[in-house]
């Protein structure tokens, strides 16, 4: 039986751990919070901060694993291209990594290599002389940290005097105190889902996505068909797959977002060397593709033959559980829901939790899938589900 380390144990690795686990690996886990999910369900497990490197290298010599990866978090990539590097296991070369954690450095090799339609892009840190950045910038400009994920940091900024202070926002959301510093694109947003085999490039789906208005474009749902026009979603395929050759990525996941304008430019706006979040591995790329991706993510990491025959699909469109602040005051009938409406609902809501206004993935409650003939069937019925939740949760007490 082959040993497989998921770096990080919480919600959205879970779906990775037990996904291994049903395929006949034993399962190892690390992650700094004693009560992650993930631990339950891993034949084993170790509290380890998944950035502490060493420690979690010394953990897999210790269970001599045969593959390491991390799902749906950046803060995982570099620890687990570590830990193959240093045992000779299939995984992502380290400097590369350490390449993909730098948004700056990613768009300037995309722009080096005439990857997409990019223009301006800048790295700033505590030593920048923002003053004099702000008067050579073309406006707006989008700010957001040079690592980490979920839309944390980011904002735009459409004139000089507000710079110093959207900058000073995303150092601080930064792990290493920097940001960067790009043109703000006035283009529709997509996904797009790829796993790289033996080097070669498999572009799985563009996704349609959600975003919220300005200033903090995070996420709110996906959806596959992406409605791109064929010629649109050619041309974002052969960008995918130029970045992911540009920037080395010999093998693994590779989750992006890019902007399209209406002219048809492509703009890629970031790019994590791991599978995406927000539902996109356990259902939005199985349910609208037919291809089993969490399952062929393992076989690659553990150098087993890799399956992406597609099977049986539909459209599917996802929401998340997205609210104003407040205090959810009943938790819905979940179940009646499900079965009312045929989604899927995955939370962690309880009865007097605060809640914080949606403005990253980490102040959302959850999420709903949702399947239909068409993207817009799907959409529509997770939208009147997040509102029948919405409309429960929020309910006054004395309302019972």
């Amino acid at each position: 039986m082959k040993k497989l380390l998921v770096i990080g144990a919480g919600f959205l690795q879970d779906f990775v751990i037990q996904k291994a686990v049903s395929m006949g690996y034993e399962t190892l886990a690390v992650d700094a919070d004693p009560t992650a999910i993930g631990f339950a369900h891993a034949h084993k497990h170790k509290v380890i901060n998944i950035i502490d490197e060493e420690a979690c290298l010394s953990y897999a010599k210790q269970e001599n694993i045969n593959g390491v990866l991390t799902a749906a978090t950046d803060f995982g990539v570099l620890t687990a291209s570590y830990i193959a590097k240093n045992m000779g296991l299939p995984g992502l070369n380290y400097e590369v990594a350490k390449l993909v954690k730098n948004k700056y450095l990613v768009r300037k090799c995309l722009f080096e290599h005439d990857v997409d339609d990019s223009e301006q892009a800048y790295e700033v840190n505590e030593y920048t002389d923002l003053n004099l950045m702000a008067e050579k910038l073309h406006y707006p400009v989008m700010v957001k940290p040079c690592d980490g994920s979920g839309s944390r940091g980011a904002n735009r900024v459409d004139k000089a005097s507000d710079l110093m202070k959207a900058c000073e926002y995303a150092m601080n959301s930064s792990i290493t105190n920097r940001a960067e510093i790009e043109s703000f694109i006035d283009g529709r947003e997509y996904g797009a889902e790829s796993l790289v085999i033996n080097g070669k490039v498999h572009v799985l789906a563009i996704m349609k996505k959600w975003m919220t208005d300005p200033p903090y474009y995070a996420e709110l749902g996906h959806a596959i068909p992406c409605g791109l026009d064929p010629e649109a979603e050619k041309k974002a395929k052969e960008c995918v797959i130029k970045a992911i050759k540009a920037l080395g990525i010999n093998t693994g996941s590779v989750n992006m977002d890019m902007l399209i304008t209406k002219d048809g430019k492509v703009y890629i706006v970031d790019i994590g060397a791991r599978m995406g979040g927000n539902m996109i591995g356990p259902c939005v790329i199985p349910y609208g593709t037919g291809i089993d991706y969490v399952g062929a993510m393992i076989q690659n990491t553990v150098g087993d033959s890799v399956d992406l025959m597609a099977k049986e699909h539909t459209a599917v469109a996802t929401k998340l559980l997205a609210f104003d602040e407040g205090t959810i005051n009943r938790v819905p009938d979940i179940n009646l829901i499900e079965k009312e409406y045929g989604v899927e609902i995955y939370h962690h809501m309880f009865e007097g939790m605060h809640v914080n206004e949606y403005r990253t993935n980490l102040d959302g409650c959850g999420y709903i899938v949702a399947k239909g003939q068409t993207a817009e069937n799907a959409e529509e019925t997770a939208k009147i589900v997040l509102n029948l939740i919405k409309k429960e949760a929020f309910k006054k007490l004395y309302d019972k």
